[in-house]
């Protein structure tokens, strides 16, 4: 059924006639625009207005209309591009009447492009007195109110493209991300690694624990899944000679939406052979410190009302001596798992049928008491082994060489000292494979093919994710995964 226009709507409409009678395209055709208004600001923003008049600045900027004030024979316009706004002054007897006649049908949000030179206004603002009016595009709809805004959050997501438009930190958070993506990328291959793409459709769901998408395939006639991590296949590259690896990927796992997940998201996975956990501690407490450093200016952040400091070095504690210190209880004495979980039990900690063996209880301790605890960054190490399918034993084989790195009560990263024994590696799936008989919808599957390039000697090494929306979201000062992601997966509109 075609959208019932607006009063507002059917007016922008009815002046499409009235630009083609002045020859105007409404639609518009390429623009060679010269200057962002953030260097103008930056380069003549402290001038006064005696500058301007002994030195003709010309500038030639596009954007939106975001403003008009109309005066008879001339207004005051202000527009916004990529990086900043800046206010125009037209006058009909400066740009003539056909651009003066194209402009008298602008609306709030359309395109258009202002030459002209800088001047200063009486208010000592920094003006651009135009020579040169061009329409470029028309904005059919009108803007959110000024004062008002875009205020519904779950219309702020779901039309980001008009978030943008109105909402300065949303545009900013926008450009910051890449800028971040790009310091990662940069800090990884400085150090030598090789950034490589691995397949999205996997024959099964491999490298984590989560819920898969599932996809078909019509001429193979076999189902997929969307991956769940891009572990395996990078394993397998580096067993194939590339010693240090990476991707930035895109990861689907069918799970619940809420303010720290989203169903699609984005990870850096690395591997660094010949290397193990301490390589991963030193290769996290680099990065964050060279976007600190490279993207921020300053290595103490603030995150909501939390100020964060990555001058120092990240502390470093076992998980058993992390709930010890919360709770009391000491999970580095042997306890039988009906012992386990009765202190559960005691301690109101929840617990899975699919549970048969003490580690899962030590994670669901961890889970309750600590992991909201840790605000400054820390890294939790010595995970049981139940948790932690492909992960080298630790001296106590109860426990393996993993990490995860916490910030604010938000996991970060998870990093491994990576299994390379086929035969244990075995031995650890047919575990996870017993678990999805007893229930557990995350347990891992066999990745037979990954078990035979590990037959060709996997050389040891260190492993981590890193989650690259909570990176952006720390560093963009958000609480919601949303605000970082472009375009989030949303819920129908009502």
């Amino acid at each position: 059924m075609e959208e019932k226009l607006t009063d507002q709507e059917q007016a922008r409409v009815d002046k499409l006639p009235k630009y083609e009678e002045l020859g105007v395209d409404p639609f518009g055709t390429r623009y060679d625009w010269k200057d962002r208004i953030c260097d103008i600001r930056k380069e003549y923003g402290d001038k006064d207005a005696e500058y301007f008049n002994e030195n003709a600045i010309e500038v030639d900027v596009a954007g939106r209309l975001m403003a008009i004030r109309r005066m008879g024979k001339a207004a005051f316009v202000n527009l916004k591009d990529e990086y900043g706004s800046i206010q125009g002054w037209l006058g009909i007897d400066v740009v003539g009447e056909h651009d003066y006649s194209v402009f008298k049908l602008s609306d709030l949000g359309d395109i258009v492009g202002l030459k002209g030179t800088l001047m200063k206004s009486r208010t000592g603002e920094l003006t651009i007195r135009v020579t040169r009016f061009t329409h470029i595009t028309k904005c059919l709809k009108p803007l959110p109110e000024k004062f008002h805004g875009l205020t519904d959050t779950e219309d702020r997501f779901r039309k980001r493209y008009l978030d943008m438009i109105v909402n300065d930190d949303s545009r900013k958070i926008a450009i910051l991300r890449p800028a971040i993506v790009k310091e990662v990328r940069r800090y990884c291959d400085e150090l030598g690694f090789v950034e490589v793409e691995t397949p999205v459709l996997s024959p099964i769901a491999g490298g984590a624990a989560a819920r898969p998408f599932f996809t078909h395939h019509n001429t193979l006639d076999k189902d997929f899944t969307l991956r769940i991590a891009t572990e395996l296949n990078l394993k397998k590259a580096m067993i194939g000679g590339i010693d240090r690896v990476y991707e930035i990927g895109r990861i689907f796992r069918n799970e619940g939406i809420d303010t720290r997940h989203n169903p699609e998201f984005t990870t850096i996975e690395l591997y660094q052979a010949y290397g193990d956990l301490q390589s991963m501690r030193e290769w996290t407490e680099g990065l964050f410190k060279s976007i600190c450093k490279n993207v921020v200016g300053s290595e103490k952040i603030v995150w909501g009302d939390i100020e964060l400091d990555f001058s120092k070095p990240f502390a470093w504690i076992s998980m058993v001596d992390a709930i010890k210190e919360k709770t009391g209880i000491d999970f580095n004495q042997q306890m039988s798992f009906e012992e386990a979980v009765e202190l559960a039990k005691k301690h109101n900690v929840p617990l899975e049928k699919s549970w048969n063996s003490v580690g899962y209880i030590i994670q669901a301790f961890f889970d309750e008491f600590v992991e909201k605890t840790l605000i400054q960054p820390t890294f939790i190490h010595r995970y049981p082994i139940e948790v932690s399918p492909l992960t080298k034993k630790s001296d106590d084989p109860r426990f393996v060489e993993r990490f995860e790195f916490f910030l604010n009560g938000f996991e970060f990263g998870n990093a491994y000292s990576e299994l390379n024994n086929p035969f244990d590696q075995l031995e650890r799936f047919q575990a996870q494979l017993e678990a999805k008989g007893r229930g557990d919808e995350e347990a891992n599957e066999i990745d037979y093919s990954f078990m035979d390039a590990m037959r060709y000697g996997m050389p040891p090494a260190g492993g981590i994710g890193v989650g690259i929306d909570r990176l952006c979201m720390l560093f963009c000062n958000v609480q919601n995964i949303r605000e970082v992601l472009l375009f989030p997966t949303m819920k129908d509109e009502k």
